[in-house]
């Protein structure tokens, strides 16, 4: 089973920019579906993007425009470049991996049900 260790959170202000990485410990270039979620205190957990199996994304409607999904074959690690941060966006952000069929079609609101996550990371941005 794979392993996911996220990195890059923190604290920014409001209009700034991070960018999470998730390292995976086995190939995610054709076996795994990958994509973000978060979780705010005392809110459910929400899926943020996805990579489908055609390499296609999707996006929640609330960062459409401002957070990007990437992901880098060869180092086995999955990116999300978030812009124009908002304070809304305040929560900690999970990686996921999925190797079904059903994972891959559902698009980005399916990935909290996702096998696999990593341990999380925050981000917290202030106005």
């Amino acid at each position: 089973q794979v392993t996911l260790v996220e990195s890059g959170g923190g604290a920014v202000q409001a209009g700034g920019s991070l960018r999470l990485s998730c390292a995976a410990s086995d190939d995610i270039s054709s076996s795994y579906c990958m994509g973000w979620f978060r979780q705010a205190p005392g809110k459910e957990r929400e899926g943020v993007a996805a990579l489908d199996s055609d390499h296609g994304t999707s996006y929640v409607a609330s960062v459409k425009g401002r957070f990007t999904i990437s992901q880098d074959n060869a180092k086995n690690t999955l990116y999300l470049q978030m812009d124009s941060l908002k304070p809304e966006d305040t929560a900690m952000y999970y990686c996921a991996a999925d190797p079904g069929l059903v994972a891959c079609s559902r698009g980005y609101s399916y990935v909290p049900n996702f096998g696999t996550r990593g341990q999380g990371t925050q981000v917290t941005v202030s106005s």
